[in-house]
């Protein structure tokens, strides 16, 4: 069983926007694999199916952003996951609105979320696909709180596929598999 957790704040005012990348991601999966994301549990909203053969649990954790752990932590000590049995997907702002990387493992970056992640998981040994939400011209919070501009939802619209298929390659084949196709990706 493989757990792919998007990040995000839960509510609409938080909808298209940067730090609800995952979130994003998270739905366009669940509607490309007919997915129902129905159950509150875990701290989340998740739901389970399949992709490539392999059963799947998806997360949307309802704890925002820098409580994320949280709701990790709860679901794979039910579970009794380990860390390469997680995929988590969140807003990168090193990387242009257009790009992913794929890592295996990796610090938080100052990243909150990923901060709660590790901070509970004790380790920062998951594989992670990092959506590029671009640099801050501003303040970070309001960069990453701001709403995606009309271009730039045109290009999310090519590079969420993108990410669902990197996950289905890491299912498939490996992680590695899936960064030697998907690191570097860029929709301009």
């Amino acid at each position: 069983m493989f757990l792919i957790v998007g990040l995000g704040n839960p509510g609409k005012e938080y909808d298209m926007t940067r730090h609800n990348i995952g979130f994003e991601v998270i739905d366009y999966i669940a509607d490309k694999y007919n997915i129902q994301l129905n159950r509150v549990k875990f701290k989340g909203v998740c739901g389970e199916g399949f992709i490539e053969g392999k059963k799947v649990i998806l997360l949307k954790p309802t704890t925002y952003m820098n409580l994320s752990g949280e709701s990790i932590k709860a679901i794979i000590d039910f579970y009794k996951l380990e860390e390469d049995e997680i995929i988590v997907i969140y807003d990168d702002i090193s990387l242009p609105v257009g790009k992913i990387r794929i890592r295996e493992k990796g610090s938080a970056g100052g990243h909150n979320g990923i901060k709660s992640i590790i901070q509970h998981l004790g380790n920062d040994k998951f594989p992670r696909i990092k959506v590029g939400v671009g640099q801050p011209t501003h303040d970070l919070i309001s960069h990453v709180l701001g709403k995606f501009s009309k271009e730039e939802i045109e290009v999310l619209r090519k590079v969420i596929p993108v990410c669902s298929d990197s996950i289905s390659e890491s299912l498939k084949k490996s992680v590695k598999d899936s960064m030697n196709k998907f690191n570097g990706f860029t929709i301009d």
